[in-house]
């Protein structure tokens, strides 16, 4: 990795470093995966569904890697990392469809199942990474607003997204000095959401648009960004950084 500085602080670059994307075959992933290999990394996607990696390696930058494998296998991802050696950078977005019930009407099996990618799958990624990130290097997992703004029948996506919050913060203690920070998105246009019928999916968008303060449901693209600052802003740890084009506030 490429980095200058001094005694006052350190400017961080992609240029020349290695970006591993967990989950970077669609969505916000993706769109981290496609503007880290614009900044000048080389990035590694990886993902549970082989079809995504062979679509997404067509669309993304040349000289981008990918690798498919179940996340939520400890061995598969211990040997995932082993394969992909020393790096910098680790994002994690992967993340199936939110399982939305009321309490009445939840699995609870259905429901320890919903923390299976999202939170061990990002907890497992940590721990066989972390030896493999370099100096300077940056871990940056993924939230959502839903983890302080929940709405009805989504007791268990927000549970996962406040556990994801505070293991960041966890993280960048225990870590240290690794930073570690994550994303908290807003509602955004993403597969995330492919399990609701269209008619109720555009129903949702239309409903947040008209209450959010920008007028629009946001794009991947909208916080591809903050994920990149977060790797290169080698002062930021133990962070949340909320991108929701103010949803919170209304």
């Amino acid at each position: 990795m490429s980095a200058m500085g001094n005694n006052l602080s350190t400017r961080i670059t992609l240029e020349q470093s290695r970006v591993v994307v967990v989950g970077g075959t669609s969505g916000i992933g993706f769109a981290v995966a496609e503007a880290a290999a614009h900044a000048g990394a080389e990035v590694i996607v990886a993902s549970s569904n082989p079809e995504r990696v062979a679509v997404a390696l067509k669309r993304l930058p040349e000289g981008t890697r990918g690798e498919s494998f179940d996340v939520t296998d400890e061995t598969q991802m211990s040997a995932f990392f082993a394969r992909v050696g020393a790096f910098d950078h680790l994002v994690y977005t992967a993340g199936e469809s939110l399982l939305l019930q009321t309490l009445a009407e939840l699995s609870i099996e259905a429901a320890q199942q919903a923390f299976e990618v999202r939170y061990w799958g990002a907890l497992k990624a940590v721990k066989y990474a972390t030896p493999l990130i370099r100096k300077g290097g940056s871990i940056t997992l993924t939230s959502g607003v839903a983890s302080t703004r929940p709405l009805p029948a989504w007791t268990i996506a927000s549970s996962i997204l406040g556990a994801m919050e505070s293991l960041t913060r966890a993280l960048a203690v225990e870590l240290a000095p690794l930073r570690v920070n994550a994303v908290a998105p807003g509602v955004l246009r993403t597969d995330m959401w492919n399990s609701m019928s269209e008619t109720d999916r555009e129903g949702l968008y239309t409903f947040i648009a008209e209450k959010m303060p920008v007028q629009r449901v946001g794009e991947a693209s909208d916080v591809a960004q903050t994920y990149l600052h977060l790797m290169q802003q080698g002062y930021s740890t133990g962070q949340v950084v909320v991108v929701d084009g103010g949803h919170v506030l209304v």
